[in-house]
């Protein structure tokens, strides 16, 4: 299928070039990243200056609102040069898809800033949101709040309950829940991100307790009742644009990972060897594999995301095959894009293992991704149930 532009933003291509254009920079700077835990200030700044935190934000608020398919090649250009950053911008933008449900003059308060970024984390075990007059008392910790350094807002999602004590219900009789917004000067932050791959991303614990927070400030995902912002985008569920995003990133590490070991590989001669590494050939078969690996399942998402987008376009919500083809094109994906990595971060041999090199730092970064629900191999699991017409998790698919 055709790569094609955004129906909603003529110029959303731009934003490919854009971080291509910014990936010198990034790289120069991805060991500071790494140390720092936290994009580097230079980083920060063109990021914005080039507007890729806006990428899923809707026109309205000055957004790009750019189609998926655009947004996923503007994530694997950023993540070939450094996958912390590509996924501050990933995690920053799925947050940023709160405007789409928030009343115009909230949305342009939180989001029409220039240098406006939100982080968020998943549900917290003590969350709890407490219904009062015109909003709702909430206190909790959440956790794995990526950029929340540079962010100014957060967002908490919560289950609701009635001023007695009562869980509120949902329509369908599940526990109703809404997403929070406020400001991050009102939350307490904790420095935990001390972790294996993904350092830059500084994915931080933060914490509230007995906040106010108006209704005005407050949305369910996903509700049709809540969403005002009509474009196709925001018909794809925002649960996909994450693990869209965090495909890409997995595509993006592979590639570059790929590409520099077939220049070590014209270069490199192993020891008590007389050829080089190229002249190898294993390595020429391993390197046809991987290659292969990764055009495919490139390849599938992004056909699957082109088939998604003729729907939203169309005015149609996704069917539940279709989510469950995106979960899937997604997920394979991201473990494909692992095991490319794995595959040529072995061949490479001792030269894989020093820091000075391009591969041991994708290695780590790749196999972070793998560890978020985005990427569990259980999502296979939940995919197939869907194809073999068994009951679903729906909510996860």
């Amino acid at each position: 299928m055709l790569e094609r532009l955004s129906s909603t933003d003529s110029n959303a291509a731009d934003c490919i070039a854009r971080a291509r254009a910014l990936a010198p920079l990034i790289a120069a700077h991805a060991a500071q990243i790494e140390q720092a835990r936290a994009l580097a200030p230079d980083v920060l700044d063109a990021l914005h200056d080039a507007r890729l935190f806006r990428m899923l934000i809707p026109t309205s608020c000055d957004g790009w609102e750019a189609d998926p398919l655009t947004y996923m090649q503007a994530i694997e250009e950023l993540a070939k040069a450094d996958g912390s950053t590509a996924w501050c911008v990933v995690q920053a933008s799925g947050c940023s898809v709160a405007a789409a449900y928030l009343a115009p003059e909230v949305a342009r308060e939180v989001f029409g800033p220039p240098r406006a970024v939100m982080a968020s984390g998943p549900f917290g075990p003590d969350a709890k949101a407490i219904a009062v007059a015109d909003g709702y008392r909430v206190s909790g910790s959440w956790s794995f709040a990526s950029g929340i350094k540079h962010a100014h807002w957060l967002g908490c999602h919560c289950l609701i309950y009635e001023p007695d004590g009562t869980p509120r219900l949902a329509g369908d009789g599940t526990p109703a829940e809404r997403t929070m917004l406020f400001p991050k000067v009102n939350a307490r932050i904790k420095d935990i991100w001390h972790v294996v791959g993904l350092r830059g991303t500084g994915s931080d614990n933060y914490a509230i307790d007995d906040l106010f927070v108006p209704d005005p400030y407050c949305f369910t995902r996903e509700s049709a009742a809540d969403r005002r912002e009509r474009g196709p985008l925001y018909r794809i569920p925002v649960y996909h644009l994450y693990g869209i995003g965090f495909a890409a990133l997995a595509l993006g590490l592979a590639r570059a990972s790929l590409d520099a070991f077939v220049a070590l590989a014209a270069t490199k001669r192993p020891s008590a060897k007389t050829s080089m590494l190229r002249d190898n050939a294993v390595i020429q078969s391993q390197v046809a594999l991987a290659e292969a690996k990764l055009a495919s399942a490139r390849s599938y998402l992004v056909q699957t995301l082109g088939e998604c987008w003729d729907t939203a376009v169309r005015g149609a919500p996704l069917s539940m095959p279709q989510r469950a083809t995106l979960k899937l094109a997604g997920t394979y994906a991201a473990h494909q894009g692992k095991d490319v990595i794995d595959s040529v971060y072995h061949a490479a041999g001792a030269t894989a293992i020093f820091t000075s090199n391009p591969f041991e730092r994708r290695f780590r970064d790749v196999h972070t991704v793998l560890q978020q629900v985005q990427a569990h191999f259980a999502n296979f699991e939940l995919v197939g149930q869907v194809l073999l017409g068994l009951p679903s998790q729906t909510k996860l698919i």
